[in-house]
């Protein structure tokens, strides 16, 4: 009986600790911050336009070196756009807003900054540290038309929860920044395992 205990809450410990899997097809990457390493998931099949404007910065290299500028405990850690010194970087023109595609602003959730305007996302995205539902798409005004979804941490949640809760001050005319700059020091993605070729079948003899 002790060993069928002890057998179970392994096996509840080692499946607790399994990070979910992709969806076939959703490209994954890891965002590595002075605090530690974030796997996520990327949406290509619900979120294409914000998912291939992500990783099109992460092909140039663009998030090395920016930090997560703007940090509110019990909410989200926004990041992706500045630098340590608080310079806004250049950045390519604004996406299309998908916060129609029904995605919710989870916990665990990536979704794309913006500012007041409806299409003014570029590269700055954010983390969702609890389930924000007065970001949700609920009508078409700018105020009402949400935030885009676009993908979902996999594993290092502990480390985005070691992010929220940093101490912040006002710095750059901006609030909410932490004090101790947390850096992105790069976003690679995960290069996805090749299908193995398909064997001819041998047909059955008679």
């Amino acid at each position: 009986m002790i060993s069928l205990i002890a057998f179970l809450v392994v096996t509840a410990q080692a499946t607790a600790q399994t990070p979910p899997a992709p969806a076939p097809g959703n490209p994954v990457a890891v965002i590595s911050t002075s605090l530690g390493d974030i796997t996520v998931e990327l949406f290509k099949d619900k979120a294409p336009v914000s998912v291939e404007n992500f990783l099109g910065y992460v092909s140039d290299r663009f998030y090395e070196g920016t930090v997560f500028h703007r940090v509110v405990k019990g909410f989200m850690i926004q990041g992706g756009g500045y630098t340590p010194q608080l310079v806004e970087k250049s950045t390519r023109d604004p996406i299309q807003n998908e916060a129609t595609n029904g995605l919710r602003n989870l916990r665990g959730t990536l979704a794309m900054a913006r500012r007041a305007a409806l299409r003014s996302a570029t590269s700055q995205f954010y983390i969702n540290v609890a389930d924000n539902s007065e970001l949700a798409h609920t009508g078409f005004t700018p105020r009402d038309f949400g935030y885009a979804v676009f993908g979902r941490v996999l594993s290092g949640m502990d480390v985005v929860d070691r992010i929220a809760p940093v101490s912040t001050h006002s710095a750059g005319g901006m609030d909410d920044v932490p004090v101790e700059p947390v850096v992105i020091k790069s976003i690679k993605q995960v290069p996805q395992k090749a299908k193995s070729p398909e064997l001819p079948k041998v047909p059955k003899l008679p």
